[in-house]
């Protein structure tokens, strides 16, 4: 398995392919937003005319109405390991790249009527702090979903999240894999370029379409970069020029954070050209040892 990480717009999809097509192998996105279908103008999603014959899957798995989490797409990208001898996995996911690796923390599954009690707790990071100081310490205040979800695992097992996370990461990784952290020094002047061409390429319209199919700006995937601002201008009435300022520095914010996981991950960084040295790690991962 050869892994390219990198922040959004660095070109990790078109490194991809092309390493894909000289060593014969597929390619898992591991992209949280190209699992959903008819959002493929705003999520960059690679076109059938890219794609080139190079098969690709984790695109178009679920519709955006449907759950897709970190557990379905290490599930997903298993089936695709145990049936392709050469696997590119190519996204800016940090969380599915890390449980694909590493594998999940094994926590029990949700109680609805536990969770349905603690989300009732004003103070949840004061509570957690009680419980779980170490988890508390890493976890803002108004981080309801996570402060829950440190309760809960508490509740049900007596143990600390902060420690099962701690021995977790101390386990060794569950697949053999060679990876790279693809990144750009020019890389938010691409982005910007990025969100003026995806507008020319109808994101408004792909937005308008789903909100017409009955896809609620509720949604998980429509809270997502760019979608739910194009939903502040078609049901707010924000400025279109307005939401479309709000989209390309979001997801300059969004690049900053995704390059913090870079130390997470441990993968060298490579700039431009990336062709290179990605073909290069790729001889090494799809060499039998």
């Amino acid at each position: 398995m050869l892994i390219l990480a990198g922040p959004t717009a660095a070109g990790k999809t078109a490194t991809a392919v092309e390493v894909a097509r000289r060593f014969d192998a597929v390619i898992v996105s591991a992209d949280a937003m190209q699992v959903y279908r008819g959002m493929d103008v705003g999520t960059a999603k690679v076109t059938p005319e890219e794609q080139a014959g190079v098969p690709h899957f984790g695109i178009d798995v679920v519709d955006p109405r449907d759950p897709f989490d970190a557990a379905a797409f290490v599930a997903l990208a298993e089936a695709v390991l145990a049936t392709h001898p050469r696997v590119v996995v190519a996204g800016g996911t940090s969380l599915y790249l890390r449980s694909l690796v590493r594998g999940l923390v094994p926590t029990p599954p949700v109680d609805p009527a536990l969770r349905e009690e603690l989300e009732a707790i004003e103070d949840l990071h004061g509570e957690l702090r009680r419980v779980d100081p170490e988890l508390a310490e890493r976890l803002h205040p108004n981080d309801r979903v996570r402060l829950v979800r440190g309760l809960e695992v508490f509740r049900q097992t007596g143990e600390r999240m902060s420690e099962l996370q701690r021995a977790h990461a101390a386990a060794p990784d569950r697949h053999a894999h060679v990876g790279l952290w693809l990144d750009r020094p020019d890389l938010f002047e691409r982005i910007d370029r990025r969100v003026e061409s995806m507008m020319a390429a109808g994101y408004l319209d792909e937005v308008r379409r789903l909100l017409d199919d009955g896809v609620g700006r509720d949604l998980k995937p429509m809270q997502s970069l760019g979608y739910r601002h194009l939903c502040d201008h078609l049901l707010d009435g924000l400025p279109l020029d307005e939401a479309v300022r709000r989209t390309a520095r979001d997801t300059r914010h969004f690049a900053r954070k995704q390059r913090t996981w870079m130390r997470q991950l441990g993968y060298p960084r490579v700039e431009p050209p990336h062709l290179d040295e990605a073909l290069r790690a790729a001889a090494r991962a799809f060499t039998s040892p």
